[in-house]
């Protein structure tokens, strides 16, 4: 899927987001030195939609340690996580703004569990039995059962 704002352009992939700056205004906006970004599905902690009226709207990602504008579209034209847009494109930001919403979910839904071997889950049982929290037969019982026998 691809997007063609004022300031940038995004290309949607499966698993990540491009930003391009091409044109006069993301030249105005971004300077010389903006070239490609690259956003990661699974980085995206959230997206704002600010549709565009009287003004530009624009669409801006949150990024963990990131720093987005909070002071609407003059910031986010100059934000390297948004992309302004006019009025004529709302329905195209707005299917944007789902579609990766859609592939956030499909990402956290296809996050491996994280592996938790038998001898640290023995570990963490033996710390409740030093604690009291179980009796010892608890533990022996939860112990036969990790290491299958």
């Amino acid at each position: 899927m691809k997007f063609e704002g004022n300031n940038g352009q995004i290309e949607l992939y499966r698993d990540k987001l491009i930003i391009k700056r091409k044109g006069l205004t993301a030249l105005i906006t971004q300077g010389l030195t903006k070239g490609e970004k690259t956003i990661y599905i699974n980085q995206i902690t959230g997206i704002q939609l600010k549709l565009g009226g009287l003004l530009v709207g624009y669409i801006q990602f949150t990024l963990p340690g990131g720093i987005e504008s909070r002071k609407g579209v003059f910031d986010a034209q100059k934000d390297e996580n948004s992309v302004t847009f006019s009025g004529i494109l709302n329905q195209s930001a707005t299917q944007l703004k789902e579609k990766i919403e859609e592939l956030m979910q499909k990402s956290k839904q296809n996050t491996n569990p994280v592996f938790v071997s038998g001898a640290d889950e023995i570990k963490k049982f033996k710390q409740l039995l030093d604690e009291g929290i179980i009796t010892k037969d608890e533990f022996d019982k939860k112990k036969k059962e990790l290491l299958g026998l």
